[in-house]
């Protein structure tokens, strides 16, 4: 099974963004740094950057009502929004976020607030506002949708210049704690036809619902006292790996993710045999257990301990190969 099978084309999506930027940029060309591609909008003020993002929690949100379980959803957006902006060497402001309902409970509406609240204080970050917006009949009873909005700062010679990626770099990962929020709609499609989301498989140590509810790892405390050392970060959300570390290659470079020097987390062996998911696909729909790449110097790897070595840099066109 593929991805697009269960509604999602990446490919048809990454023509649209290209195409939106392309347009934009002819129509409001200016002094201001162009930043589509990266995983953050960067927009200047003297001898800084604002840096800014927004997504969603995508069809997670779909897991959290089937599962009753409200409480860690909101972390998810949070921390996905503050790794967005960390691969520009940004540290978070504030937060505001987005809720659209038709009908749900108040219970629940909580339940979301407070775990976006929590999230917040963790990242050091404000929550200074949001929107919760009922439309009358728009979504399905109980179900609703969570996106949110993030500003950092960083010193415009703090920001993380990709240009500086060479040839002979090393590519570090960096563990995720699951899915995180990507590849919902292609696992759902493929647990659900067998299981619910209270099922206990032996290879996973709770029920389903619990594993694909795992937040969404911040990165930021691990990665912010070694950002100077960082020449490019690539979060791995959609698109997986061939997309997201793409975004950030200089050209003349390719970067090599070799799949053997990690172990993927048992869920992704399990969509994958389940759903006869072929592993080009995986590698680019999910993140495998890696949720965040970074490439260094290799002079510098013993400063990331908590990552590994995944691959390397080499000459050739700009792109990513997993072998």
């Amino acid at each position: 099974m593929l991805y697009k099978n269960s509604g999602v084309d990446i490919d048809r999506l990454n023509l649209v963004r290209k195409g939106i930027g392309k347009e934009v940029i002819k129509t409001y060309r200016s002094n201001i740094r162009s930043t589509f591609g990266l995983f953050g909008g960067l927009y200047p003020l003297d001898d800084e950057y604002l840096v800014s993002s927004v997504d969603s929690v995508g069809t997670k949100i779909l897991v959290a009502c089937g599962a009753d379980k409200h409480d860690t959803i909101g972390a998810d957006i949070v921390n996905h929004c503050v790794n967005d902006i960390l691969t520009t060497g940004a540290r978070p402001l504030f937060f505001m976020d987005y809720i659209g309902f038709s009908d749900i409970e108040d219970k629940v509406l909580l339940s979301i607030i407070k775990g976006l609240a929590r999230a917040c204080v963790k990242e050091k970050m404000v929550l200074v506002g949001g929107e919760t917006a009922c439309l009358t009949r728009f979504y399905p009873k109980g179900i609703y949708d969570l996106v949110g909005f993030i500003v950092g700062r960083v010193a415009k010679s703090a920001t993380i210049d990709t240009s500086r990626i060479a040839p002979g770099n090393m590519v570090i990962g960096f563990p995720s704690s699951g899915l995180h929020t990507n590849g919902y709609s292609l696992a759902r499609k493929i647990l659900l036809r067998q299981y619910t989301f209270s099922s206990r498989l032996p290879e996973l140590r709770g029920t389903l619902g619990e594993e694909l509810l795992k937040s969404h790892r911040s990165y930021r405390k691990i990665l912010e006292p070694r950002l100077k050392y960082i020449k490019g970060l690539a979060h791995i959300t959609g698109g997986g790996f061939i997309d997201n570390i793409k975004r950030i290659l200089p050209k003349g470079c390719t970067a090599i993710v070799r799949k053997d020097s990690w172990d993927p987390l048992p869920i992704f062996k399990i969509i994958q045999h389940l759903g006869k998911v072929p592993e080009a696909e995986m590698y680019r729909v999910f993140n495998m257990g890696i949720g965040m790449v970074a490439i260094i110097d290799e002079k510098h790897q013993r400063l990331f301990k908590t990552g590994r070595k995944i691959g390397e840099i080499i000459a050739g066109v700009s792109g990513v190969e997993v072998v």
